[in-house]
């Protein structure tokens, strides 16, 4: 016969302030099978740990229900409480008298009688709980990190100097991200490439980190501390075993295309680096413009007029390096923990046709000037019009284009627009004391340090006259932009006749982030961003255990708040890389072949690629649980139509006693 004992938290006044607590504790007193039953302020405190601990021990309970908030909050610490006084973990079950009652109810007697009957089911439930064992698998101690942006970068030094080995894998021929297209930061006015590229040589000399540059992930199979990911090693048609970087093959090199890097405000070659301090500082060729892929395409049919073979870059490499043979190819490697870091996009600005963006040349995107304001882009540091390469001296910033916006689908606020806006009337005025700059905003969102000084100094310094309002339409009147707009602090329209417009685009998620997010089995939201298992508690962590996420892919994020994401992602993963062995979570599905007709309907439904097929010894196809990757969902329960498959710790006899406790039988 069970000794159940109960105990119900006052959680201060979150659970006492609609729920009459002693009545509920007098009411499981008199419950079958209940021994014990006692109430407390803070159950999850100290002393109410404390409590149950010695309630377990004196009225020798061997099964406990605690009515009180969210078991997603606390089952873990109660679990460890009862433990600690000798008990089966698993024989605890949780009644949620909290966001399932007193949150959701305002009548005191209802919620009262509502909380009597989740504490009546809990009982009913746990008196059918079973002691669970917890199991020991092995892991591989490697990591990968996707992404090789600063976020990226940090994750990956941090893991790689506590002396696990990493794979940073990047898609581009060379890491850097977004931050090395900036030429300063704020809120310092640092050089950004002073502080990147010493972070990017430690990743190409740190002896446990493996560069995996115009790279991709394929497939990912496995569960924590064992998965097996396919990579894509895109063919750069240049062996980088003996390449040197000296540049006399881009230097060279005849076809001219526009700079990704830089926007298309520059140019690159067919065999490029991305930008000089690349890393690593070898070339690609970009097979798809190259003159002997052309010339090889014409051999093959003879149509048309005969391309140039060139290969001038073959002629003149010093080493050898241009390998014509090199193809794609997918290489498989075992990692224990991934680290996901894939940044952001910019807002594609010529969605807002009212603002000519991508029709005038001088509409154009924040990005668009940082490349033109660093000493590295395209003009070497000249702040010029794209459409005569003229000195703007008026120059209107427009914000939140992107951002904050339902009609285009961007409700979300980017969170660093208004401070890029600042740091760019600042420098512009620092290029040029002649610039005039004008920024249409709806607020001035500054909530960093030294953020709000900052923004003031853009006004009080730089001399930016802030405009309160929106901005109508923009159209080209001869060499200069007519801008449209409105004051509303002083309810008047304003035209201004700029030189220059400068969008201030909202942050996105990256190119295919969804598809990452569907090889790795991790949640996305509407707008792609990556979704952390708990934006408090576990801000770095995912629901797929072993998977951390970390940066501008999870969100909007600064460069700080980036760098300090991927530091706390390799935290968790050194937790996971440092132990000798993963204890699984017995909570599990359990499949009885006897009754498994082998539909596989649950591996149809399984999102965490639990089930397998499995062929018994008389030779049927039936399911099998991976318990390691089963995480207790119950989807495969409910899939299963001759019901072979039952969840440990919810099942359907445990279920059944709930439904039979409530209805009165």
């Amino acid at each position: 016969m069970s000794r159940i004992g109960v105990f119900v938290c006052h959680c201060g006044t979150n659970i006492a302030g609609v729920v009459n607590v002693p009545e509920v504790v007098e009411a499981a007193r008199r419950m079958p099978l209940v021994a014990y039953a006692d109430e407390n302020k803070y159950t999850c405190s100290e002393v109410g740990q404390a409590s149950i601990r010695d309630a377990i021990r004196e009225q020798r309970l061997d099964r406990v229900v605690i009515a009180a908030c969210s078991p997603r909050m606390h089952e873990n610490t109660f679990r460890k409480t009862v433990a600690a006084a000798g008990l089966n973990p698993y024989l605890l079950e949780i009644a949620n008298l909290r966001e399932h009652c007193s949150w959701v109810h305002s009548d005191p007697k209802d919620a009262t009688a509502k909380a009597i009957d989740l504490v009546s089911m809990a009982v009913a439930k746990v008196a059918r709980h079973e002691s669970l064992f917890p199991k020991q698998v092995g892991l591989t101690k490697r990591a990968l990190v996707i992404g090789g942006g600063i976020t990226g970068i940090q994750a990956a030094l941090d893991i790689a100097s506590a002396g696990h080995e990493v794979v940073l894998m990047e898609k581009e021929p060379s890491i850097g991200g977004r931050m090395a297209q900036l030429d300063k930061t704020f809120p310092t006015l640092d050089c950004s490439a002073c502080i990147l590229t010493p972070k990017m040589v430690d990743v190409s000399q740190h002896p446990n980190i493996s560069l995996l540059s115009y790279s991709e992930v394929k497939e990912v199979r496995g569960f924590v501390g064992n998965f097996e990911v396919d990579i894509l090693k895109k063919a750069k048609m240049v062996d980088h075993t003996k390449c040197t970087g000296c540049g006399t093959c881009w230097q060279k090199c005849p076809e001219k295309l526009p700079s990704e890097f830089d926007l298309g405000l520059g140019q690159r070659t067919a065999i490029y680096i991305p930008f000089a301090q690349a890393v690593p500082n070898m070339p690609v060729i970009d097979m798809v413009n190259c003159r002997y892929r052309k010339y090889l395409e014409w051999a093959e049919t003879e149509e048309g007029k005969k391309p140039p073979e060139c290969r001038v870059c073959e002629k003149l490499c010093p080493t050898g390096s241009i390998d014509w043979g090199q193809q794609d190819e997918i290489v498989t490697e075992k990692f224990g923990a991934i680290v996901v870091a894939t940044g952001f996009k910019t807002f594609d600005y010529s969605v807002y046709g009212e603002y000519g963006g991508g029709r005038y040349p001088d509409v154009i995107s924040s990005l668009h000037l940082e490349r033109l304001m660093s000493a590295a882009g395209p003009t070497e540091g000249e702040v010029l019009r794209p459409s005569d390469g003229a000195h703007p001296k008026s120059v209107v910033f427009i914000q939140c284009v992107g951002s904050r916006d339902d009609k285009v689908g961007r409700p979300y606020c980017s969170k660093v627009c208004c401070m890029y806006t600042a740091k760019h009337a600042i420098m512009l005025k620092e290029h040029d004391p002649d610039v005039q700059c004008y920024v249409f905003y709806i607020d001035v969102r500054a909530g960093g340090k030294d953020f709000e000084e900052f923004a003031r100094r853009a006004q009080d310094e730089a001399g930016a006259i802030y405009l309160r309002g929106r901005v109508s339409q923009i159209y080209q009147d001869g060499k200069r932009l007519k801008v449209l707009g409105e004051d509303s602090l002083m309810g008047r329209p304003v035209e201004i006749d700029a030189d220059l417009v400068v969008l201030a685009t909202g942050m996105e998620p990256s190119d295919n982030a969804d598809v990452i997010a569907q090889a790795l089995n991790i949640s996305y939201d509407t707008y792609n961003f990556l979704i952390e298992a708990h934006p408090k508690l576990r801000p770095v962590e995912t629901q797929t255990d072993g998977i951390f996420v970390a940066g501008a892919c999870i969100g909007p994020r600064d460069i700080p708040e980036c760098v300090a994401h991927g530091s706390a992602a390799a935290a968790k993963a050194l937790v996971l890389l440092s132990q000798d062995s993963l204890t699984t979570n017995p909570l599990t599905a359990l499949v009885d072949p006897m009754k498994c007709v082998g539909c596989f309907a649950c591996k149809e439904v399984c999102p965490f690629n639990a089930i397998e097929e499995q062929v018994t010894r008389d030779g049927r196809a039936i399911a099998a649980v991976n318990e390691t990757l089963c995480k207790g969902c119950g989807l495969c329960v409910a899939a299963c139509r001759p019901g072979a498959i039952n969840l440990r710790g919810f099942t359907n006899q445990q279920l059944i006693s709930e439904v039979l406790t409530l209805v009165g039988r």
